[in-house]
């Protein structure tokens, strides 16, 4: 099977050093009150890596460029090699200093697995690390690999849908470069397999608690 010359060689990591580069010889596009809000951050980290990733990521590498998603969508930008792969693109942005503990949502698990199913698609995570100083965002770190590169221990499966695939806490990223995804969706296929359960148990007692509740209630309720 033929695999991503950008993610089975060094390129990948070529392209995270021109995404820090590119990023931090931005001239300031932040407020002082932009500059305190992480969502406001991301969004305009997002807007600008949207509109110039296509050269970023080189003619070289990059033959057809999208970056009209919407929110449902799984990929915030997206584009095609000569080989004729597909990088789904999702970006996600982490304060460094005095961050606070955050999960952030990569995908579903059932849209994955579905996507997946195509082994020319890859479903890319661009994860930056940054600081403010003053008004101006200083990229420290640049995480650019398919989700099967990220290791299982600093992930984790949501309750929400089928199930959604979270980073357990921003701070922590552990990476297996070069991990098969055949391994990574077996991993998550088992991992399911205990989580289903103890969420239809979970589910099946809260359910029975509310309806004692209920129940209680119309015993002392007059007939």
């Amino acid at each position: 099977m033929m695999r991503s010359t950008l993610f089975y060689t060094d390129k990948y990591k070529e392209i995270q050093e021109r995404i820090k580069e590119f990023l931090n010889q931005q001239s300031s596009f932040l407020s002082s009150r932009t500059a305190q809000s992480p969502r406001a951050v991301g969004a305009a980290v997002e807007d600008i890596l949207s509109e110039h990733f296509g050269s970023i990521i080189g003619p070289q590498m990059c033959t057809k460029y999208y970056s009209h998603f919407g929110r449902m969508d799984m990929e915030d930008m997206a584009f095609e090699d000569k080989n004729g792969f597909y990088y789904a693109v999702d970006v996600k942005t982490h304060r460094l200093m005095g961050a606070k503990f955050s999960m952030p949502n990569l995908t579903s698990v059932k849209r994955l697995a579905n996507f997946y199913k195509d082994d020319k698609k890859y479903f890319v995570m661009l994860m930056i690390g940054y600081e403010i100083q003053t008004l101006n965002v200083v990229v420290k770190e640049v995480n650019f690999v398919p989700v099967e590169f990220l290791d299982w221990s600093c992930l984790r499966i949501g309750n929400l849908g089928w199930g959604q695939i979270q980073i357990k806490n921003s701070n922590v990223i552990k990476i297996n470069l070069g991990c098969s995804r055949k391994k990574w969706m077996i991993q998550l296929c088992n991992l399911l397999f205990e989580f289903y359960p103890k969420e239809a148990e979970k589910m099946m007692n809260e359910r029975i608690e509310r309806f004692r509740t209920v129940k209680q209630f119309w015993v002392n309720h007059p007939d």
